[in-house]
């Protein structure tokens, strides 16, 4: 069975929200941290993980690129925004990807200037670029004492109560 794109990002959008909330409730001020001074705090990764989603099926299903992003941080905005974005992506059809083998994608990587075919895009740029913010929202939670685990991480992973890695 092929995994689309929409398929992929839907899956873990849903679990960057559950763990947004979790965020949320275990101390707001966790929005403004970061892994690195020089690195984006929680909520910017958060919201480049949506762009990315939007950034990759768009070109991928032959539409513009759309954003649902607002000029504020913060956990409010952006729910509504995962929340657009999943309406979005929910609503393109698995067959608007039949193309992508046919299809070039031109985008910026940083500073680059990249041209690359369809399955290339997705599988060696988007995805991975999703997963980095994707991760370091996680990482960030984690960091700051969340209680969120690989479980909440990939939606698949389940342990019993209180366990823990530590001295294994």
């Amino acid at each position: 069975m092929t995994v689309t794109p929409t398929r992929l990002f839907l899956h873990y959008l849903r679990q960057l929200q559950a763990i947004l909330q979790q965020v949320e409730a275990f101390d707001g001020a966790v929005a403004a941290r970061r892994l690195h001074p020089d690195m984006f705090p929680l909520l910017q990764q958060a919201r480049v993980a949506i762009g990315f989603t939007l950034r990759a099926t768009c070109p991928l299903a032959g539409r513009e690129i759309v954003s649902f992003r607002n000029d504020e941080f913060t956990f409010a905005s952006i729910h509504a925004e995962l929340e657009r974005t999943i309406a979005y992506l929910a609503a393109i059809p698995d067959a608007a990807f039949n193309g992508i083998h046919a299809l070039t994608v031109r985008t910026t990587a940083g500073f680059a200037e990249l041209e690359l075919s369809g399955p290339e895009y997705y599988q060696m740029y988007a995805v991975p670029n999703f997963l980095f913010h994707y991760s370091m929202v996680y990482a960030i939670a984690r960091q700051a004492g969340v209680p969120v685990g690989k479980a909440d991480f990939d939606g698949y992973h389940r342990y019993p109560s209180g366990f823990a890695f530590a001295g294994q």
